[in-house]
């Protein structure tokens, strides 16, 4: 029995092109250009579809072709805390080295740390890890969420530590008999 699941990062949206870190209750939704490259997605329409509650995943699924997509609460974003609303240029301004280490903790699943007021690496990696257990042993699912969760899941999975994944990029991933291989990585297509 072997299982396909596609990861797939949300197209594009306002804030990702301004590339700062979302607040847990943004909902932003898709830009122009990110919904030509969600109507553009070529996934397995049979498949069993998940997506993270926020409205830009939804949309992607949607326009993905699986508007009734399956919503998973643990596939939502990471808590950044007190990152949230920020570029990198304007944490390193405020914070110095601090949102290096914040975000190398989020990224570890051992780690207790992570951004103030935010997700720690532990808790983080552990709501992916549970949606991953309750996954089913054959077939096909897709999973629309964010990059962070993505990431996590390819970390969990196949020990990948660090990837870069566009809006709108997908991560093929296989597990048989207990085992995961990544299959394939791909930048989403230009609109």
């Amino acid at each position: 029995m072997t299982l396909t699941l596609s990861l797939v990062r949300h197209a594009a949206t306002a804030p990702n092109a301004q590339r700062r870190y979302p607040h847990a209750d943004e909902d932003a939704p898709l830009s122009p250009e990110g919904r030509a490259v969600a109507a553009g997605l070529r996934l397995p329409l049979h498949a069993t579809a998940h997506t993270s509650p926020s409205l830009r995943t939804r949309e992607t699924a949607e326009l993905a072709g699986f508007p009734h997509a399956i919503a998973a609460p643990a596939l939502a974003e990471a808590a950044f805390g007190i990152m949230a609303g920020q570029t990198w240029a304007e944490l390193e301004a405020q914070f110095g080295e601090g949102p290096r280490g914040w975000i190398d903790a989020l990224s570890n699943p051992e780690s207790e740390s992570g951004p103030p007021e935010g997700e720690t690496g532990r808790a983080f990696h552990a709501r992916i890890q549970n949606w991953l257990t309750e996954l089913p042993q054959d077939g096909d699912v897709i999973a629309f969420t964010h990059a962070g969760p993505l990431l996590a899941a390819l970390r969990l999975c196949v020990s990948l530590g660090a990837a870069e994944i566009a809006p709108g990029g997908v991560a093929v991933l296989k597990r048989a008999e207990g085992h995961w291989w990544l299959r394939e990585l791909r930048q989403a297509a230009p609109p």
